[in-house]
């Protein structure tokens, strides 16, 4: 959270001249309340975590919204995606591990810096411009590889080369706090060759015939020729971040993928792009078939156009009856403790009697 703050005034001099103090210093005062956040985090987990609601429970609760109350859905579309990528040879590969390694040697032999080498060389566009600096990263935010290195080393140590799908790393530890990590990092990829980016738009015009045809449908072919491991499998489609599910108001494809947004909203119900370029998540050039399954107008939420908004809505409901009927009962015997500041305010909850 902090070092999104961070990137919000551009430097960590601007966030202290803003505060009024250092990063370290507004970590520990923020560090108890972190604390209790995640304490309370825990225990809703364990009062909520076995409960469900069945399709009765989504119909009950539907039917008990006000007519007037019922929410207005904003038009949604579910899209598909086929991506092909292309084939990293032998001797890119070779190459780029050659050339981290080298660039390993120099800072063991202290001909330079981590941090100027990964300002020089780094292909990280997340930390290259920092010196390959990422500050407070928990375990499990990148990728295994990375974490198995990151929370096994001494501070001011220099891990070997090791291999991710995003290329070759090197990384330096600065600091462990637990399940928390500074680190510098230094990305190598292997390059693209202009001849295997164009076999892998070629193999898409060749998936866009049998589309086109009819001799294959769109799951099949995802199921089949895409590279993407997250969509392939459910028939190309892709996820929403902000939901989990697989429907996307046009502004939210536009915040996540602007290309893709304008390529959608020119097709119909069950059109799809021919081959178009694209950057993937991890900066390497691509083609992929984008495809328009679903397309809802404006309403009034129903359930069988919204199901799963109504399931969640549900399910939270029920949720926070749980916690509210735990706290009840927790508050008998509790001691609750109200400053002076807080006792003429109104709580959703019986605090005092």
């Amino acid at each position: 959270r902090i070092q999104y703050f961070i990137r919000q005034f551009g430097s960590e001099e601007k966030f202290t001249e803003f505060y009024g103090k250092s990063v370290d210093e507004f970590k520990a005062d923020l560090r108890d309340n972190v604390r209790d956040i995640l304490l309370a985090q825990q225990m809703q987990t364990k009062v909520t975590g076995d409960i469900t609601v069945t399709p009765n429970d989504v119909k009950t609760y539907y039917n008990n919204i006000p007519a007037d109350s019922i929410p207005f859905i904003n038009a949604e579309v579910e899209v598909g995606q086929i991506i092909k990528k292309p084939l990293i040879t032998a001797e890119a590969k070779k190459e780029a591990k050659e050339k981290i390694k080298s660039i390993r040697d120099r800072i063991i032999k202290g001909e330079s810096s981590f941090a100027a080498m990964a300002a020089l060389y780094s292909q990280d566009p997340g930390s290259a411009n920092k010196g390959g600096l990422y500050e407070s990263i928990p375990r499990g935010q990148f990728v295994p590889e990375w974490d198995a290195w990151a929370f096994k080393m001494k501070p001011n140590e220099i891990s070997e080369v090791f291999e991710t799908v995003y290329g070759y790393f090197i990384i330096q530890l600065i600091e462990r706090r637990g399940d928390e990590v500074d680190a510098r990092s230094i990305l190598i990829s292997p390059k693209e060759d202009f001849n295997d980016l164009l076999k892998a738009k070629l193999a898409l015009d060749t998936i866009y015939s049998k589309l086109a045809s009819d001799t294959i449908s769109f799951s099949e072919a995802a199921a089949k020729y895409s590279d993407d491991e997250e969509s392939k499998n459910s028939g190309g489609l892709i996820l929403n971040p902000y939901t989990g599910a697989s429907r996307f108001q046009m502004d939210e494809i536009g915040q996540i993928d602007q290309p893709a947004a304008f390529a959608i909203d020119k097709l119909q119900v069950g059109e799809r792009t021919k081959a178009m370029p694209m950057t993937t998540r991890d900066g390497k050039q691509a083609y992929r078939i984008l495809y328009l399954k679903t397309r809802t107008a404006p309403h009034k939420a129903n359930l069988v156009d919204d199901y799963q908004k109504i399931q969640a809505a549900a399910l939270a409901k029920k949720q926070q009856e749980a916690i509210d009927k735990w706290i009840r009962k927790k508050s008998e015997d509790t001691y609750v403790h109200l400053a002076d500041d807080f006792k003429t305010c109104t709580f959703s909850r019986k605090w005092v009697n």
